[in-house]
């Protein structure tokens, strides 16, 4: 819930993984500094200053924010992904793309616009969300 302290801390926390299992639905946003394989499904935005792996078994109903990404299953939102978007052939996307580079194995399924080469908004964690939400609000 607080943010990182010093480079250390925030090293050890991009070093850390999160796994969202088979047959699991997340109802609701994840902000995480560490890389997060999702193989059930998450309804909601995921931001992260990792890497996203979306297996063929998952699925996104919401926006994707991410320095890296590689998605085999379903994403119906959009994907900005800073660094490399990998798209294995098993992937589907309802919605629009940008990122630097794009990686479309043969059979992936891609329907809205792309730009490439793009600059992708810095990726910023909140410290406390619950912040953010009352400051929109207000």
């Amino acid at each position: 819930m607080f943010g990182p302290k010093d480079s250390k801390e925030l090293a050890e926390l991009r070093d850390s993984s999160n796994n969202i299992g088979k047959g699991t639905i997340l109802d609701g946003d994840i902000q995480t500094y560490g890389n997060i394989r999702i193989e059930g499904k998450v309804v909601g935005n995921i931001k992260s200053k990792s890497k996203v792996v979306l297996s063929d078994t998952g699925s996104i109903e919401g926006n994707l924010l991410a320095q890296n990404a590689e998605i085999a299953g379903e994403v119906r939102g959009s994907v900005e992904v800073s660094e490399i978007l990998i798209l294995k052939p098993s992937a589907i996307i309802h919605g629009d793309i940008v990122t630097n580079k794009l990686v479309i194995e043969s059979g992936a399924n891609f329907n809205g616009s792309c730009q490439m080469g793009a600059v992708v908004k810095d990726i910023t964690i909140e410290a406390d969300p619950e912040k953010e939400s009352r400051e929109k609000s207000a």
